[in-house]
Parts: structure tokens; sequence; C-alpha cells
């Protein structure tokens, strides 16, 4: 089991005693946790204080350590170092992929984000709006940018009349996806990095500044997750709340939960491992395409 821990609303104290992790939060009871089962370590609280026994048994168990500012948005993170038996291996052969492969690779990125977009639509409004067959549209490495007319129309429905624009900058439900983007996207460089892969040779994205532009690149699929929870929160509490300790819960809680693929029960961790894992195989010429999940249904339930 995988967890996602978040300290960010008292002071506290953080100490490794015998593989476990230890919280001590102010005017609360020690909480104590494997190390081994902590998969995502976040911290926003200013005045939460741990020892370098926590950052190394993290790494060392293959966790994800998150730093936050006062507005819960991570700023840092710090991912294990080695991760992978052919490490080496991989590393090289990510180096040497062709153009043809890494344009392939992201049109089927794409190409699964419009379905997953699709089908948080039809969770939330009932009706994908046609996002499903723009997918079959993108050619490889998507030159004329299906991604960006898919994402104008699906903002456009996703909140219904609410009027909602995707800014990354505002408060309010774009807090929120910020918010939960960033926990997937500390699993899945916790799955890049225990795939033997480096996560700035990106498939796609390429900026300079990102030193992790292949965990940009395969969360893609995942953020209609997120999407989905933002979306029923806003419908029970408007879309101007600003986030806080129960709102950061919920999107805990909904990112915590099983997710059905192919019909089986899978966790976040698990999927986005798989995705990593296929995407070195497809590296080294084992197989053709790298595994994304199509999202079928929230709790193990269609």
């Amino acid at each position: 089991m995988n967890r996602i821990l978040d300290i960010g609303d008292r002071p506290a104290r953080l100490n490794v005693e015998d593989g476990l992790l230890c919280v001590r939060v102010e005017g609360g009871p020690e909480a104590r946790v494997p190390l081994a089962e902590v998969g995502a370590l976040l911290v926003s609280h200013g005045r939460v204080v741990f020892t370098h026994g926590v950052l190394a048994g993290l790494s060392a168990s293959g966790g994800v350590y998150v730093a936050c500012d006062e507005r819960h948005m991570p700023v840092g993170m710090m991912l294990p170092l080695a991760g992978n038996s052919v490490q080496t291996e991989r590393i090289a052969a990510q180096a040497e992929a062709s153009a043809p492969l890494r344009k392939q690779a992201w049109k089927y990125v794409v190409q699964m984000k419009l379905v997953n977009q699709a089908w948080a639509l039809s969770l939330v409004r009932g009706h994908g709006h046609g996002l499903e067959g723009m997918a079959a549209r993108v050619r490889s490495g998507d030159p004329g940018n299906v991604e960006g007319e898919a994402a104008r129309k699906y903002w456009r429905f996703l909140f219904g009349a609410n009027g909602f624009t995707r800014d990354r900058a505002s408060g309010g439900v774009n807090a929120w996806l910020n918010y939960g983007y960033a926990v997937v996207r500390a699993v899945m460089g916790r799955a890049v990095c225990a795939a033997g892969l480096h996560p700035s040779l990106g498939l796609h994205h390429h900026n300079r500044y990102d030193a992790f532009c292949l965990v940009s690149d395969l969360m893609e699929p995942y953020r209609p997750l997120v999407d989905v929870c933002a979306a029923g929160m806003a419908a029970a509490h408007g879309t101007e709340r600003e986030l806080g300790k129960e709102l950061k819960r919920e999107l805990l809680e909904f990112l915590n939960q099983d997710f059905l693929v192919e019909g089986e029960r899978r966790e976040l961790f698990s999927l986005c491992a798989q995705t990593a894992r296929s995407l070195g195989e497809l590296y080294c010429g084992q197989r053709n395409r790298m595994f994304l999940p199509r999202f079928e249904g929230l709790g193990g339930v269609p």
C-alpha cells in the first residue's frame, strides 16, 4: 500500500524510529506510519521540523518529498537517486531514442488524455462532447495541436455555466487543480525514477528550467482524475473557496482510492509505475507501445 501524506495545518516534528515515520503534530497525538507505505510526503507548514533520517529513509524506501509554500502549492520535489537495477541501460536508451519513436509515444499520450477527458466529462456532465472522437485525429507528435483544441472545449464544459477559465495563478478551483496535479506529478516522478529513467529527458516537453519534463509528459492522461474530483468539489462548495485542510483531504482521499482500468481495481501508484516501466521497455525495444490507463470507473466501480 502507498499513502500520500500532507502535513500543512499545524507545527509538527517528524523523525524515524525502527522503520516508522513518527509524526508529532502540535496539540495532537503522535502518529506512526511505516516508511515503506509512504509514497509521497507533502509539507507546507513553516514550522514543520524533521531529521535527516526522514529524508534519507523516505528516499531509501522509494518515497517522494514535496515542499510546499504558504499557499500549499508545491515549490520543490526530492526524488530517489537510484531506483532500478538496469538504470544505466535504460537512461542510455532513453537518451538515444529516435524522434519518430518519441513522437509516436507522444501521440499515444495525447490520445489517451483526450479519451480520459471524455470519460471525465461523461461522469460530470453525462456526455463526452466528442473528445474521444477527436483522439483519432491526433497524428505523430500532434503537429495540429489537437490537444489544445480539445482543451478549449473541455474546460468550457467541465464546470458547466460557471464561466471557468483555467489559470494557474488564480485561486479557488484553479488552486485545487494545481494541488491535485502536483500530487499526481509527485507520484509519477517516483515511478519514473523507479523505472530507471531520467526525469528531465521528455517525450514532448522541453523546458530548460523544468527538471521533470518526462514526468510532465507521462502525467497528462492522469490529469482528468484530478479534474473529476475538482468538479465534484465545485458542485458541493462553489468554485471560489480557497484551498484548505478539508479540500486537501478530499483531493487526497480521492487520489488514494482504487480506479477501474481494464476491468481491474488499480491504485494510482501502481498505474503510474506500469506506465513508466512500459516506457523504459519501449525505449529498450522490448515492446511496441507503452501502457497508459483508460479509466472506466471510480473506487473499482464502473
